[in-house]
């Protein structure tokens, strides 16, 4: 008798028992589709690249290929057992970028690269990157393939650098540079440091946190606020503050906001689990990393 009564009450426990809670703020940005996406592509840069405009045999400037332009299939979806995952050939400079803006949020998704690489990097690392608080329009800085924003580095034994784009500027948690000797380096333990046109605009992240043998690697971008973290398989790679960027006026303009864009920069890429969440406030477990 006891043994029915266990049974019982075992039964009506799972049928009363709410089910646990499912954590619903995360939003995935990524579908077969790419209905959140659009993308700009630029040109095929080639070796000797020094910033202008590229010029055809004759002499006469390329124009870019624009908007939503792509023929080539630089960005493409495969779907995987696991979900979709996003292709990036790197053929062809450019971005898939979103199409809202996005402020105060916590981005997660995983990445891996492929095999193909093309001119002007077929010696060098292969290379794709996360721009975020990207405004304006494409092609501003000096691959003229971008918008301005900050960069998330995405490269093979440098997940988490950071790059101003275009006249973005930042202050970043790192080690002084050595003038052309040696680049600063970013730890938690130093000042912030400001990083703009006309100073230092580019910030090693503090160590190699990538997946070894090319596995799948976790990249978080936490932004709250105009701070931000560089987090790689959870690692804290880069602690940033004070985002903004220069105007036409030379007067510094907070940058806290923008769309997120997914650079194609000749080397074949994949990006999976691309998802976001809103934040109200800074993650407690980072706060004292901004302390003074």
């Amino acid at each position: 008798m006891n043994f029915f009564v266990i049974a019982f009450i075992s039964i009506l426990t799972v049928l009363i028992t709410p089910p646990s809670k499912v954590d619903e703020d995360w939003e995935s940005l990524l579908d077969s589709q790419l209905t959140n996406w659009e993308n700009y592509l630029s040109y095929r840069h080639k070796p000797g690249y020094n910033g202008k405009v590229p010029m055809d045999e004759n002499g006469k400037e390329v124009l870019p290929i624009g908007y939503n332009k792509d023929e080539n299939g630089v960005f493409t979806v495969l779907e995987e057992a696991d979900g979709p995952v996003l292709r990036i050939s790197g053929e062809i400079y450019g971005s898939i970028f979103t199409k809202k803006s996005y402020k105060n949020y916590h981005l997660k998704l995983q990445v891996k690269w492929g095999t193909d690489k093309y001119e002007p990097r077929m010696e060098l690392l292969k290379d794709s990157g996360i721009l975020y608080h990207s405004i304006g329009e494409a092609g501003v800085e000096y691959w003229r393939s971008w918008m301005l924003s900050q960069e998330f580095q995405v490269m093979e034994g440098h997940m988490g650098d950071f790059w101003c784009q275009a006249s973005s500027a930042i202050d970043i948690r790192s080690f002084p540079s050595e003038g052309d000797k040696m680049s600063p380096v970013a730890d938690s333990t130093q000042p912030f440091r400001p990083f703009q046109s006309g100073g230092d605009v580019f910030c090693l992240r503090s160590s190699n946190f990538e997946t070894p043998g090319n596995g799948w690697t976790t990249l978080e971008l936490i932004t709250f606020e105009g701070k931000s973290l560089h987090i790689v398989n959870g690692n804290v790679a880069m602690v940033l503050e004070n985002s903004r960027y220069i105007n036409e006026d030379g007067i510094e303009v907070p940058l806290i906001e923008g769309k997120i864009q997914l650079q194609s920069e000749a080397a074949e890429v994949f990006f999976k689990e691309i998802q976001i969440r809103p934040l109200k406030e800074l993650p407690k477990d980072y706060r004292s990393l901004f302390d003074e």
